[in-house]
């Protein structure tokens, strides 16, 4: 059995007992049986918003609604909290207990902020990070919320770019990874994009403790219009990045980039026929650590591409209609639809576009 799978189990011994006895027997039998646990935006056939946690076989467990649309999530294996993000100018985030001894807790940004959909809980679990527009500065913040105290706000600091939008705590536990995508938005002109021409994406690594910028990187010139949004580390701690191109769609421009220590940002050089097939836009990216393994997704395309990270190469290619959300489990990967599709279950349901690990 691997390490995942055991401190899941140990999880369901020690503190899950509250949660399962608000399920139904035959959810919490399976729920006992299972090794892995994912959470899920979803939009219903009513148009009503909600997050549904699933097992690895796609089998929904519970839900749970939203006040509106939501996006990506937050967990720490040192906190019972899972957290659910508004998309992007949403400004809600709601945060469930895994154990069940707690009520729910629903939080917002304050006037002047609003969520991009992502954010990380501290190392020791009592502080959650959230990617947050300034947009009356035209500056991305990181928001401190006390995980300890119903997630009150306690402060924030610069993200050092515009538009941060994934943000992943690196294995030190310490230093937190920003993927500023670049892109200038204000909620008053909904989601369009306001300064393509000078655009500058960037990946910051920022020291969770002072808020201090440790390093920045940037793309040569002519990228200038990747707009790099979403991430995932390896086993080596080499960063990957999924890009959404924002220039002419004739182009043809690297969607995949990797940030190693001391070799910078560097391009990931596609096969011809899977970067054709593939195009300029990626939706999610997940590592499998213990595969050695790389996935990426596109929406547009419905294709998920999955590569050696030891050597980059391109392993696969596969067709998934709708496509989006991806997540390690064991030595795969599960995938999520718009169409309903999740683990290989079909569901009435339109699944956002990320799956976060309970």
């Amino acid at each position: 059995m691997s390490g995942i799978a055991m401190e899941r189990r140990a999880f369901l011994a020690a503190a899950g007992a509250a949660w399962l006895a608000g399920l139904a027997p035959a959810r919490a039998e399976r729920l006992l049986h299972t090794d892995l646990l994912f959470a899920a935006a979803y939009r219903d056939p009513q148009g009503a918003y909600g997050v549904a946690i699933a097992d690895e076989a796609g089998r929904i467990v519970s839900r749970h609604l939203l006040p509106g649309r939501g996006h990506g999530f937050a967990a720490s294996r040192s906190s019972s909290w899972l957290v659910t993000f508004a998309r992007r100018p949403g400004n809600f985030a709601l945060a469930l207990d895994k154990t069940g001894r707690r009520e729910p807790v629903l939080f917002h940004t304050p006037e002047g902020r609003h969520f991009y959909g992502h954010g990380a809980m501290s190392g020791d679990g009592r502080l959650l990070l959230a990617a947050e527009n300034d947009y009356h500065a035209g500056a991305g913040v990181i928001g401190l919320y006390d995980a300890t105290n119903a997630f009150a706000r306690i402060g924030e600091f610069p993200s050092h770019g515009v538009g941060p939008h994934e943000i992943v705590l690196m294995p030190d536990a310490k230093t937190l990874c920003v993927a500023n995508g670049g892109i200038l938005t204000h909620p008053r002109h909904g989601r369009q994009k306001l300064n393509l021409p000078t655009m500058s994406p960037s990946i910051d690594f920022i020291d969770t403790t002072s808020g201090q910028l440790l390093s920045s990187h940037r793309l040569p010139q002519d990228l200038q219009r990747l707009s790099l949004r979403h991430m995932a580390v390896d086993a080596r701690r080499a960063v990957w990045i999924g890009g959404q191109y924002q220039g002419d769609a004739l182009d043809t421009v690297p969607v995949l980039v990797r940030l190693d220590s001391g070799r910078g940002l560097e391009p990931v050089r596609l096969p011809g026929n899977a970067a054709a097939a593939f195009g300029p836009y990626v939706g999610s990216v997940a590592a499998n650590r213990e595969a050695d393994v790389l996935a990426i997704s596109s929406p547009r395309s419905g294709l998920i591409l999955r590569l050696d990270t030891r050597s980059g190469a391109l392993l696969s290619m596969t067709d998934h209609a709708g496509v989006c959300g991806l997540r390690d489990a064991g030595q795969d990967f599960v995938a999520s639809s718009e169409r309903g599709d999740f683990a290989g279950a079909r569901h009435d349901l339109a699944w956002d576009n990320h799956i976060g690990a309970v």
